[in-house]
């Protein structure tokens, strides 16, 4: 299917796209897309309710099936509930790459890309809908923690900073995503792709501390950016699991918590945003 291409002469009734009108135009592009991922929730309640109510069950699950986490001191929830807000924080990517690579093989793509919109509004748009789902999962998985007795102690503006941290992380899984679903092309290759977000989320420190494994599994653990948005929350909420790491990894993960993400989406969003420029080459 031949398109042109999306930089072209506006649309009628469009101004020429010049300076501040591109960048509204961009901003007006974006969010049509953006309302369209939010009216897939309304036609799929279903999906949206099973990816709010998994990260619930798996929580709920490790705190009073499996909960006790050795080598934790005082209540497990509080080390167990920011380590929960970090793993969900890569939950539910399997829908975006879904959604991206339905949307490959239907020709809907290829039909944004013959309209005069904005270049990369289709991607801006499926990120923007992805993080305000990811946001309104954060609030419910805060409510259970709340519920289940978790608290936090730091001041509210710290509390701010950890939730912008795994949004950070979120922002961050989400382009890995949309890249890999780019990739995969069609969405029954998406189950292989989720096979490999689901080491990553486990071999963290969300469930237990590193020093409870193998000397060479615990600093892989460490080293997962999952573990340092893990740990940096733990700080902000000011829930102390009582055992501390020594390694360089342990003891920065404030840093790593920003660096991490940082460098991910530094690498995964330009090879996305490539890989949709060429999707019609």
């Amino acid at each position: 299917m031949s398109t042109t291409t999306i930089s072209r002469t506006p649309a009628p009734g469009r101004t020429p796209v010049t300076g501040g009108t591109a960048a509204r135009w961009a901003a007006v592009d974006s969010w049509t897309m953006t309302r369209r991922e939010l009216a897939h929730w309304a036609r799929q309640p279903v999906q949206v309710l099973v990816g709010l109510v998994f990260p619930v069950m798996l929580l709920l699950m490790f705190n009073y099936l499996i909960g006790g986490g050795k080598g934790i001191a005082g209540d497990y929830a509080e080390f167990l509930v920011p380590g929960m807000f970090a793993l969900t924080m890569a939950f539910g990517l399997d829908a975006t790459m879904v959604a991206v690579t339905q949307d490959l093989n239907k020709g809907v793509i290829d039909r944004f890309r013959s309209l005069p919109m904005t270049n990369g509004a289709v991607l801006v748009g499926r990120s923007v809908a992805d993080m305000l789902q990811s946001l309104a999962s954060l609030l419910v998985m805060i409510g259970v923690g709340l519920a289940i007795g978790w608290r936090w102690h730091g001041s509210f503006g710290a509390a701010l900073g950890a939730v912008g941290l795994l949004l950070l992380l979120r922002f961050a899984m989400l382009w890995i995503g949309i890249h890999l679903a780019m990739v995969a092309g069609r969405p029954e290759m998406v189950v292989a792709v989720q096979v490999l977000v689901w080491p990553v989320g486990f071999l963290s420190n969300a469930f237990t501390v590193p020093q409870n494994m193998p000397g060479w599994l615990g600093a892989a653990v460490e080293w997962n950016p999952m573990s340092a948005t893990a740990t940096a929350v733990r700080d902000l909420f000011g829930n102390d699991p009582g055992v501390v790491g020594t390694s360089w990894a342990a003891e920065h993960a404030g840093l790593l918590a920003v660096v991490w993400p940082v460098v991910l989406v530094g690498v995964f969003l330009p090879l996305a945003v490539r890989r949709f420029g060429a999707l019609s080459k």
